[in-house]
């Protein structure tokens, strides 16, 4: 029995002189549970809400002031003509549009005669059905209010129309495929950089490349161009897929879909040499791309939870991971039919990515092997 106590003691003594060991065992669940908690929500908070209708209408004026007091939604502005819906969805300035009719006061006491429709955006089917509810709930329980006080009768009778622009089907494919596709090209771009470049430590073989005449420069670019090519097939089998397969239209210019993905390619290329750089060995850069970009792109670019949701720190987070930005982009330009001038910023943000990347990942690697 001493013996048996002597090992177990030992055991923990060992464990306590790994901080590696402590840290996976005591820090990460506690980590885990705090990002899950906070960052895995079905809820979708701050909906951005634009409305169409007279002002001078009292029912109307109670229903918006009803929708921006409730806690999940928010009246973020006004239009004039419900030609304005589109124009307001392509520049990402609501997520759903609520126009009432001209006879809307006077149709909530009467059943079935009150016009408003309720217009979602589809690209992301299963955020939009979320908010319409919310919205639906928003405007019944008005009705309910506004037909007591005149009427003195409970009265829930109203419907609202519900439109979804670009996925009227529901097809949950329109929100997954760009998703997909970002985490797809991220982790293949990514992981087969790091490794490649670890090999070649581990070897030997990329030391004896360095004292080469060939600049250290021209030798990581030449390392890098046949991950490129073949990241450049991947997108077009998954995109071909998507749309012959999948049924998911490509309503927007192609060029700058493939504009946008060859600049997200290069930015998970620069940060797969950037855990070449601080990986020792092969198994350290596969957990590094496993652990350390599976998980936070999966749930913090929006494939499955809405961003919006989470707490303001998770939000900055979430700025950081470069297939939140790609992904709005397809979004954007595969579904939505928009333009360059609609997918600028998202642009500009995964070109300064990529810059700021690969500057730091080459002078950072030339600093380690040279």
């Amino acid at each position: 029995m001493r013996e048996f106590a002597a090992s177990v003691v030992k055991e923990f003594l060992h464990i306590f002189r790994d901080r590696r060991t402590i840290l996976i065992a005591m820090v990460m669940p506690v980590v885990q549970i705090i990002l899950f908690g906070f960052a895995v929500s079905t809820e979708v908070n701050d909906v951005r809400v634009v409305f169409c209708g007279d002002m001078s209408d009292p029912a109307i004026r109670n229903a918006v002031d009803r929708m921006d007091n409730n806690r999940y939604l928010r009246i973020t502005g006004r239009i004039d003509s419900p030609d304005e819906v589109e124009g307001v969805f392509r520049k990402n300035r609501a997520d759903a549009i609520v126009l009432f009719g001209r006879d809307f006061g006077s149709g909530l006491v009467q059943p079935g005669h009150s016009q408003v429709r309720i217009v979602g955006d589809g690209s992301d089917p299963n955020t939009a059905q979320m908010i319409t509810s919310y919205i639906k709930g928003v405007l019944q329980a008005e009705q309910t209010d506004f037909s007591i006080s005149f009427t003195g009768e409970k009265k829930t009778s109203m419907t609202p129309v519900v439109q979804l622009m670009y996925n009227p089907a529901m097809k949950s494919s329109y929100n997954f495929v760009p998703g997909v596709m970002g985490l797809i090209l991220m982790l293949i771009c990514s992981m087969m950089t790091a490794v490649s470049i670890v090999r070649e430590k581990e070897t030997g073989t990329l030391e004896l490349l360095l004292v080469s005449p060939v600049r250290p420069l021209w030798i990581i670019v030449s390392k890098m161009i046949p991950y490129l090519v073949l990241s450049a097939v991947n997108f077009i089998s998954i995109l071909l897929l998507s749309h012959y397969v999948m049924e998911v239209p490509v309503n927007g210019s192609i060029l700058l879909l493939s504009a946008a993905a060859l600049v997200f390619v290069v930015t998970s290329l620069a940060l797969g040499l950037l855990i070449s750089v601080i990986s020792p060995n092969q198994r350290t850069a596969l957990l590094i791309c496993g652990m350390g970009l599976t998980m936070p792109t999966m749930i913090f670019s929006g494939i499955i939870f809405p961003c919006e949701s989470m707490p303001e720190i998770l939000q900055w987070f979430s700025d950081i991971i470069p297939a939140k930005w790609f992904i709005i982009i397809v979004k954007k330009v595969m579904i939505q039919g928009s333009g360059l001038a609609s997918a600028a910023k998202e642009m500009l943000i995964l070109t300064g990515m990529a810059a700021v990347l690969l500057a730091v990942s080459i002078k950072s690697f030339r600093t380690r092997l040279q």
